[in-house]
């Protein structure tokens, strides 16, 4: 597991968001996740919510798998759809303002050098999933942290589409994390297997990564 400095200081986020942000500093520090049930502000999750469930489904597309001219649709792996977050609606300025907050945060407390932040929309149709992968592939520093959020209302056990959450690749259990509204989970993309179990029912989320600068003269990182 990738090594995490010592907490030193705090930084100036807001009082209602420092004990959430600092409680998923631990956690990172600690286990290298945060599972934080009910965490993402209430008013800004129903307003993420109700702007997804509106959202034209033209917007989504079929998920893939890489990036850029490696990008691949693969139905084996994921049958997923997304709209990437682009902060044209204020639902989406809102969401990127928090996470922004927890990106300055993370980096005063834990140097983790995170310089960009990218997000989209998720929506799991009944029976469709995410098998188990990883964010991202050891030494290639690009994505360091994913982060989940759910927005899905009255999520019951039965419903399923729980994300499992392996130690390691060893690891055939995991821990299952249930959908619930504004559960927010955050882990080191290199470091986590996990996969997406399929639902009853229609099933909300975001997904974001936060980067580090990789750019160099004739690349730039994260490619479109």
């Amino acid at each position: 597991m990738n090594a995490i400095q010592p907490l030193l200081f705090k930084t100036d986020t807001s009082e209602i968001n420092e004990s959430l942000f600092a409680a998923i500093a631990d956690d990172l520090y600690t286990q290298g996740y945060s599972i934080r049930p009910a965490a993402l502000p209430e008013e800004l999750s129903m307003s993420l919510s109700q702007y997804q469930l509106e959202m034209d489904e033209q917007r989504f597309k079929a998920a893939g798998i890489g990036r850029g001219n490696d990008y691949l649709k693969n139905e084996f792996v994921r049958t997923d759809e997304i709209c990437w977050i682009t902060g044209k609606s204020p639902a989406e300025i809102a969401w990127l303002n928090w996470t922004g907050d927890l990106q300055r945060y993370l980096n005063s407390r834990l140097f983790l050098g995170l310089f960009s932040f990218e997000s989209h929309f998720s929506h799991y149709a009944p029976g469709t999933y995410y098998k188990r992968h990883r964010d991202a592939f050891k030494g290639e520093a690009q994505r360091v942290l994913s982060v989940v959020t759910y927005l899905n209302s009255g999520w019951g056990n039965d419903d399923g589409g729980e994300l499992v959450l392996f130690n390691d690749d060893s690891d055939t259990e995991g821990t299952k994390v249930v959908p619930l509204m504004g559960t927010v989970v955050v882990f080191l993309s290199e470091d986590f297997p996990h996969e997406v179990l399929p639902a009853q029912r229609d099933r909300y989320s975001i997904a974001g990564w936060y980067r580090v600068n990789t750019s160099v003269a004739e690349k730039v990182d994260p490619p479109r």
